[in-house]
Formats: C-alpha cells, structure tokens, sequence
C-alpha cells in the first residue's frame, strides 16, 4: 500500500473515530467519493490497523443502524419548511 494512501486512511478513521461522522459527511469534509471513504475504512484500515479498524466499525455499524430514523427527520423537517412557505 503507498505511504499517501495510508495516511489518508488512518486519517479519516481518526475523524471518525472523534467526531462519529457519517462517511457521507466525512467524504464532503475530505473532499473524497464516499466509495473511497468507504473502502479506505471497511478494506484499507483493516491492514494498517486493527484496533482502529475495530472501534470505527462500532461506530459505522450505529450510523447505518440510524440511517432510516435521520431520513424520516429530514423527509419530516422538508414538508414542515414547506407548509409554512405556502
């Protein structure tokens, strides 16, 4: 694996492992696809650092476990923004 995608990876695991993003919010915030967030800690982390790769999962496997409630919010919020335009 070349150095830069290594640091790239472990640097994206400790955002996560810090803030509990989303990949989706971390791939805006690094300016990456989500395809390689996605690949960088579900692939990548596992070789370069267990623990790490272990702790990100937890908090992966909680965000997809969300996803369904924060996309009811968010189908909820646009319909109350819009009721009040009108």
């Amino acid at each position: 694996m070349k150095a830069y995608i290594k640091e790239r990876t472990l640097e994206v695991a400790r955002h996560i492992s810090q803030t509990q993003d989303t990949i989706r919010k971390t791939a805006q915030i690094f300016g990456l696809s989500k395809s390689t967030v996605h690949n960088d800690l579900s692939k990548r982390l596992q070789k370069v650092d267990k623990q790490m790769y272990d702790d990100v999962q937890k908090i992966l496997e909680h965000n997809f476990a969300e996803k369904h409630i924060r996309g009811g919010m968010s189908t909820k919020l646009k319909y109350e923004t819009r009721e009040r335009e009108l």
